[in-house]
């Protein structure tokens, strides 16, 4: 009871801040009530503080097979996803520089459906996370790593609840394109026979970095050519991008700009070094206290 009552508390505040949520959301799952988002991101937090103290004199677990199948399995939704949003704002017509969230009809309603397995994506994203502890990549378990991780989700519960669609379906389409890239990339990279011909991990991140940008400036078209698309939610969406290419920039200049240490020679001797502090296809550190010195 006491639980039903916070739950009751907690959704009355955020509505009481935010206004009414979009009626075409209501009843699904996980969007109803903040708790069961806040509860997943509490307790992704708590095994990111408790998970590597829990490993620390226990033997680093290899999940080559199980890697091998999340990171493709994820691959394949982001590309679901991408091609939906693309058919979606195709078919409804979305303008490139302003979209509200009520203009579109059907197109509307597509998309609506695909940005919620976006959000719900976010949920098995957490994973990421979870392999490098089980690995022992702790130190793959970085301040940006944990940062995204646990504010998407968050966001996304928020954009699903009161913006499921309209200026909001950039951001989502571009990102499932970088995924499809990058979770390809880590499916591959846990194959340890394919791994030395995988060389596109630094464009990985650079895309990253591009659609930062885009959507940043997409954002603030809405801004200038207004349409009815909340300026609250846009000025959040420009902030939070800034944070994001700051982030990104200094992770991307201190791992390919460091003086004397090229990609090549880290890939040469097997290190692969994290990328986004995502790299779970990568070799773990108890194996690579083990491996053999490649010659080169």
């Amino acid at each position: 009871m006491e639980m039903e009552t916070f739950n009751h508390r907690l959704n009355t505040y955020i509505d009481s801040w935010m206004g009414p949520r979009d009626p075409r959301v209501k009843g699904w799952f996980l969007l109803d009530n903040y708790l069961p988002t806040l509860a997943f991101t509490i307790t992704y937090l708590l095994i990111v503080w408790m998970g590597p103290k829990c490993m620390r004199n226990r033997k680093a677990f290899s999940c080559q097979r199980i890697l091998v199948v999340y990171n493709l399995a994820l691959s394949l939704l982001s590309l679901y996803m991408f091609h939906q949003l693309v058919t979606a704002v195709w078919q409804g017509g979305y303008n490139f520089f302003c979209q509200d969230t009520h203009s579109a009809g059907e197109a509307d309603d597509k998309i609506i459906h695909v940005l919620w397995w976006y959000y719900f994506s976010k949920v098995i994203e957490f994973m990421d996370t979870f392999f490098f502890i089980l690995r022992k990549n702790n130190h793959q378990i970085t301040f940006l790593h944990v940062y995204h991780h646990a504010t998407m989700l968050n966001i996304w519960w928020f954009v699903m609840n009161w913006v499921p669609c309209g200026h909001s379906y950039f951001g989502a389409t571009f990102n499932s394109f970088i995924h499809v890239l990058m979770y390809s990339y880590y499916g591959l990279s846990a194959i340890p026979a394919i791994r030395p011909y995988l060389w596109w991990k630094k464009y990985i991140t650079q895309g990253q970095l591009i659609q930062f940008v885009m959507t940043m400036i997409q954002t603030a078209c809405a801004v200038v050519w207004t349409c009815g698309f909340p300026m609250g939610w846009l000025y959040f969406q420009i902030s939070y991008m800034i944070t994001l290419i700051i982030l990104f920039m200094n992770f991307y200049v201190k791992t390919y700009k460091r003086r004397g240490i090229t990609w090549e020679k880290d890939f040469g001797h097997g290190a692969m070094s994290s990328h986004n502090g995502h790299m779970n296809g990568a070799a773990s550190s108890e194996e690579l206290k083990h491996r053999k010195p490649r010659a080169d």
